[in-house]
């Protein structure tokens, strides 16, 4: 079913894939490395230090001397030692409804993650349709040439429910981790389950559908039991050490390039994907540059790339690109003001906009570029 390159084996299991990466040096049964008297529990292998090297690498005995920053305070800490198991330890107090988190939704996710969590220019889909039935296209692996291949989206994939509430707490929006509420975070995961026509005990969840911790709790994902090994419970670490121990998942047990057995877990592709629109390149060049356009508002390129992820919809309290009023008080300290909090960063925003690599006057053509269409 997958191609095997160099020692990386890559194989179909129920319906996710699972990745073996098998290093072997002489007799791989000879080397490999017990942990507590048992097989490592990726199958792989690792060498024991043996006169400070381990075979023909020596190990880096440095010690790391950090001269920034300072240590973190237990408030801090404790503020972020957020965890969510799918059991709901960990998961708070706080409600939203499905309406309250389309409008955060249009306000702080959609610049990144596009309509209807579709997706777009590197950033994941959140939704592809009705996830009870994109979970059966996990085990189709695309049999037939008008078939699609696998969805992998949140709906169809993801076991359980715990790890969006988490993620979105502690990570979204990328700019400004940790500023949603628990309340924003109930309404945008309510948006998000919506989107995936995902149905809580047995409910359809409309606009004014609201989620609160115990309804979270009912939540039941289509590919809840479609991983294997099972992972959870006290059997999890020997399931996982038992399966991927066993040789034959990759074939007849003995390594090989070509002409390899198949073996109970392995499936092989009937129908290859070939038929791309646009097709397939394998060029690198960067598009082009429309240097007539560079000419005349140097800035909108700057803005696009680097400024746009917060100033067009005003992520983080960022002053949102158009909006007269906002960057009426943004100029009202005089220009000078404005180039030096985009240079140095202020409160949410990072100096330079993130991109370190820009210029002094890069910045200051996008901040242009950016006062002088909100005039």
């Amino acid at each position: 079913m997958f191609r095997l390159d160099l020692n990386i084996r890559k194989i179909a299991i129920g319906s996710t894939a699972a990745f073996a990466i098998l290093a072997h040096a002489g007799d791989s049964t000879a080397s490999r490395t017990y942990a507590n008297g048992k097989k490592v529990i990726d199958g792989g292998v690792t060498y024991p230090i043996k006169n400070g090297a381990t075979g023909p690498y020596r190990v880096n005995t440095q010690k790391a001397v950090f001269k920034f920053g300072r240590k973190a305070l237990p408030e801090e800490i404790k503020k972020w030692d957020i965890d969510v198991m799918p059991d709901g330890t960990g998961l708070p107090e706080g409600s939203g409804t499905v309406e309250e988190g389309d409008e955060l939704y249009e306000e702080k996710c959609v610049t990144c993650h596009k309509d209807f969590g579709a997706g777009g220019d590197g950033y994941p889909a959140l939704a592809n349709g009705n996830a009870y039935a994109g979970v059966k296209t996990l085990k189709n692996q695309r049999t037939t040439p008008d078939k699609d291949g696998p969805i992998r989206v949140f709906g169809t994939y993801w076991p359980y429910a715990s790890t969006l509430w988490w993620y979105i707490k502690t990570g979204m929006p990328h700019n400004a981790p940790m500023s949603l509420t628990n309340d924003q975070v109930y309404a945008l995961a309510a948006y998000i389950l919506s989107i995936n026509e995902i149905k809580i005990d047995g409910e359809e969840l409309d606009d004014d559908y609201e989620l609160n911790r115990e309804k979270f709790m009912k939540i039941v994902m289509p590919n809840k039991d479609g991983f294997i090994p099972k992972i959870r419970g006290k059997n999890g670490l020997e399931n996982v050490r038992k399966l991927l121990n066993d040789p034959s998942i990759y074939g007849n047990g003995k390594r090989c390039m070509k002409g390899c057995k198949p073996g109970k877990h392995i499936v092989r592709i009937k129908t290859e994907i070939n038929d791309f629109m646009p097709p397939m390149s394998t060029k690198r060049d960067l598009p082009k540059v429309d240097e007539s356009a560079k000419k005349s508002d140097p800035g909108k390129p700057i803005y696009e790339k680097t400024c746009a992820i917060c100033h067009a919809s005003g992520a983080a309290g960022a002053p949102v690109f158009g909006d007269k009023d906002a960057w009426g008080q943004v100029t009202s300290k005089g220009m000078a003001a404005v180039y030096k909090n985009a240079l140095n960063g202020k409160g949410a925003m990072p100096p330079r906009g993130g991109n370190m690599n820009l210029k002094d006057d890069e910045v200051k053509a996008a901040v242009d570029y950016m006062v002088n269409h909100s005039k």
